[in-house]
């Protein structure tokens, strides 16, 4: 039984071994068959360029140029005198300097930057609005005439212009409104003749200048003779220049001023003498010179009413801050000639320079000017001063009350505005202080 099993495995094991060496044989016939097959089909080979590779323009442009460097032997048996040698830095050219940014400086360490064109900051009175404002807008078209209605109707295509007189109005305000930097000027108006409408002058001039200019403007009586200008405007205190003498230390902003003087409606300051004849004839030079210290803190210009009596000590005070006089004349014979001694007067006394810039102003108002020839005294006072102006007679001025701007002649006040503008062309533009 055992011998059976034996004879039929080895009979199933050739069998295997049969089917597997039949199998090789038929792959050996199929690669001999596929063999020969390969051999029979041609074969072509084509040789290819080879590659190259071609950079961008972008690329070429930022390429560094390939330099062969050459090395070079250093000595080193004498780096002394090497180290001795200095070296000289190779200039780049202009295009390819490199951009150095400095730091900022801090705060603290930032110095003020000098304004020499300057000596001081400009005042508030320089900010006008002729300065700040456009032209075009300032304007708002022609004036004179027709040419506004022309102006308008064109819808400001045909601008004429303002009319002549327009023109001249407007240069004379020009004028008036000169700009005046480094403190206060002091114009005293003064005659040995009383009587020639010195007051009057005075209030005139005043007016004249505060209708126009921006800054503070005051007129004091310095007449010890019991002065009338507090007179000429509304009067709003009773205060005189004794008080502001009295108060002066107490006096500390301009609201504290304010107090002590009367306000027109053209923004004139009227600071008023004494009516006490005894407390008027107490003023003397050094309370006026108080006074003025005073109201140079807060007016740009301060005119002075000045009495008759010449040789006072007030005026002496009054001539030394002087930057220009204006001498009132009457047109009589006798008020001339009081005049132009009063002239003489100043040019013995050392005040040659005052006269040269000094505006005489006509009063022709007065008795005996319809007798006279107004233009031969005109004529003299030309030989010796600057300018004269005419006064006309106005009704408002005869009264010798309470002078209305607004209710002047045209004549008057063109006069009044004439001798202002004549007045501040001789006052200094710039001062030290």
């Amino acid at each position: 039984m055992i011998s059976r099993q034996r004879r039929l495995g080895s009979g199933l094991l050739d069998q295997k071994w049969d089917g597997l060496a039949g199998g090789d044989a038929r792959r050996d016939d199929e690669e001999g068959r596929d063999g020969a097959a390969l051999e029979k089909t041609p074969t072509f080979s084509i040789d290819l360029p080879a590659p190259v590779h071609e950079a961008p323009e972008d690329e070429l442009a930022v390429t560094i140029d390939e330099v062969p460097i050459t090395p070079v032997s250093v000595d080193t048996g004498n780096l002394s005198a090497i180290r001795s040698v200095p070296l000289r830095p190779t200039a780049l050219p202009a295009a390819e300097e490199p951009v150095v940014i400095a730091p900022l400086p801090s705060a603290e360490t930032t110095p003020r930057l000098a304004r020499p064109h300057l000596e001081q900051p400009e005042s508030a009175s320089m900010l006008t609005a002729d300065r700040l404002l456009d032209r075009g807008l300032r304007r708002g078209g022609p004036e004179g005439g027709l040419r506004p209605l022309l102006y308008r109707a064109s819808f400001g295509l045909v601008d004429l212009g303002d009319s002549p007189k327009v023109r001249a109005r407007k240069e004379l305000d020009a004028r008036i409104h000169k700009q005046l930097e480094g403190g206060t000027r002091y114009v005293p108006i003064l005659t040995r003749k009383g009587g020639v409408g010195k007051t009057t002058i005075t209030t005139l001039l005043g007016m004249a200048l505060a209708s126009v200019r921006e800054d503070r403007i005051i007129a004091v009586d310095a007449n010890p003779d019991r002065g009338t200008l507090s007179e000429r405007v509304p009067r709003q205190t009773r205060s005189t220049v004794r008080d502001v003498v009295v108060k002066a230390p107490s006096v500390q902003h301009f609201t504290d001023f304010s107090q002590l003087v009367s306000r027109d409606v053209t923004r004139l300051d009227i600071l008023a003498s004494d009516t006490d004849p005894l407390l008027s004839e107490a003023f003397d030079e050094n309370d006026y010179n108080v006074v003025a210290d005073l109201a140079a803190k807060y007016y740009s210009i301060m005119l002075t009413d000045c009495g008759t009596g010449i040789v006072h000590s007030v005026m002496r005070a009054t001539l030394q801050r002087a930057d220009s006089v204006v001498i009132v004349s009457g047109g009589s014979v006798d008020e001339a000639r009081l005049a132009s001694e009063t002239l003489t007067w100043l040019e013995a006394n050392g005040y040659g320079d005052l006269v040269e810039n000094a505006v005489v102003a006509l009063n022709t108002a007065t008795q005996g000017t319809n007798l006279v020839k107004l233009d031969e005294i005109e004529a003299h006072f030309r030989s010796r001063v600057r300018e004269i102006v005419r006064i006309p007679y106005d009704p408002v001025l005869a009264a010798g009350s309470v002078v209305n701007w607004h209710a002047l002649r045209p004549l008057t006040k063109q006069a009044a505005r004439e001798l202002a503008a004549l007045v501040v062309d001789g006052l200094p533009s710039e001062r030290d202080i």
